[in-house]
């Protein structure tokens, strides 16, 4: 017996023994056991699995755009928001703008509202936010402080104290892995140096110094253009939309609009920014970047699975065997209440597509990452095609064209096809173009 006992004593020391060195008796076995890893469903998300489809028009190009040619490409897996983007969803964006800034400048009087040291004791410069702390919008030791970020009195309508949305801005980061990429503008191992030169979206060129020249940084202002309603139509009384749309809780599961493709662009980066910090604090490993997706992620995704479908219901008409239309969009000539809705509508009021997608077609268009080019199909890769291009401000205006898809209310049929190719300008606002996220699938 007790040389038994002595026997898995023995056992025991040695497996935890080489438990402790894991050596690997020398052979590769990696640098260490991470977990299997499996990436939970985001919420508000679905899964668009990998996959091979034929890009380009089903039918005849009734307004002879020339601008798609049929051409069998391939996609990676990714997540992609069920609905468009809506005016809740992008308010949480603009209170945390607004938030953030109320936060800075009380932050410069009251220590507690900035984190200024690490668990250890080690300064933090810069400090950052310290969200844990309650803001009070009413707090009289506040007040004064705040005061900057609503309209002077001037400016006020009988006298309501508002925020001044224009000075609502985001300052924000990306890195510009395209210029990154270049060969020109790589390390120099032998020189030991960068060598090559790089826009700054500014207006100008800089030389190289280190990895942060790729870092470009910009402070844009997030607020929806809310007067588009207005501008977009001549002669038409839209001043209830104007006042209303974004505001008021019954638009609150209505897509957003007014937004532009570099406020879509914002959005995206604060969202996965947003993500990862909660991660972070909870010590699991950051997510892919949310970002808008490519013209032939949508495009993919808008077909639902099924080949060479006009529609994202798959069928080649705008209505049901019941005779009721299919999506939100302008039908026969101008009678816009017939599919149910004046302009825009509730987000998922009609049937998804076979992926579990809503409003691939009509309510609003929708912006893509694709710089627009007529021959962007010629010349992209077969493999998650993919066409970007960061206009400088001193490109002409074609060259600052991003893709739309899908159609939106105000728009005929031949829009909402799955295949139509369109586009906007980047810094511009509509009252009928919204955008939803995607965000890459990790692993298998």
């Amino acid at each position: 017996m007790n040389k038994l006992l002595t026997t898995l004593c023995v056992i025991v020391l040695l497996f935890l023994a080489s438990c402790g060195k894991n050596t690997g008796n020398g052979e590769l076995i990696g640098a260490g056991q991470r977990g299997n890893w499996f990436e939970p469903k985001p919420y508000g998300m679905v899964l668009i699995p990998r996959g091979s489809f034929t890009v380009g028009p089903n039918d005849q190009d009734v307004a002879w755009a020339l601008n798609a040619t049929a051409k069998t490409v391939s996609v990676e897996s990714y997540w992609m928001d069920e609905t468009e983007i809506t005016n809740n969803e992008y308010r949480q964006f603009v209170y945390w703008v607004r938030d953030s800034i109320a936060r800075e400048l009380l932050g410069q009087q009251f220590e507690e509202f900035l984190i200024a040291e690490d668990d250890n004791g080690n300064p933090i410069d810069p400090p950052y936010l310290n969200w844990e702390e309650r803001l009070e919008w009413d707090n009289e030791e506040y007040t004064e402080i705040l005061e900057d970020m609503y309209l002077p009195v001037n400016e006020r309508f009988f006298r309501n104290k508002e925020i001044d949305s224009r000075k609502l801005k985001y300052q924000y980061e990306w890195v510009d892995l395209l210029q990154a990429a270049k060969k020109s503008n790589r390390y120099n191992y032998e020189t030991g140096e960068y060598e090559g030169m790089v826009d700054d979206y500014k207006g100008g060129r800089k030389q190289i110094e280190d990895r942060s020249s790729f870092i470009m940084k910009e402070a844009l202002n997030i607020y929806p253009d809310t007067l588009c309603w207005i501008q977009d139509f001549t002669y038409s009384y839209n001043e209830p939309w104007t006042k209303q749309y974004f505001w008021h809780p019954g638009y609150d599961d209505y897509p957003v609009v007014g937004v532009s493709w570099k406020q879509a662009s914002a959005f995206s980066i604060w969202r996965t920014r947003y993500h990862n910090s909660a991660l972070k604090a909870e010590g699991d490993y950051p997510v892919q970047d949310y970002r808008l997706p490519t013209e032939s992620e949508w495009e993919y995704a808008a077909r639902g699975g099924i080949s060479l479908n006009m529609y994202p219901w798959g069928g080649p008409y705008t209505r049901n065997d019941q005779g009721c239309f299919l999506a939100n969009f302008k039908p026969l000539r101008g009678n816009y209440v017939d599919d149910g809705g004046l302009v825009t509508l509730p987000v998922g009021s009609y049937e998804p597509n076979e992926f579990g997608l809503y409003d691939m077609a009509g309510n609003v268009a929708e912006w893509t990452s694709g710089a627009y080019d007529e021959s962007a199909y010629s010349f992209t890769h077969d493999m998650n095609p993919n066409y970007e291009y960061n206009a400088l401000p001193d490109d002409p205006p074609a060259l600052k064209r991003k893709v739309t898809r899908g159609g939106s209310w105000k728009d005929i049929g031949y829009y909402l096809q799955c295949a139509t190719r369109t586009y906007e300008y980047q810094d511009t606002a509509k009252s009928y173009i919204g955008f939803r996220c995607v965000r890459t699938h990790l692993g298998k």
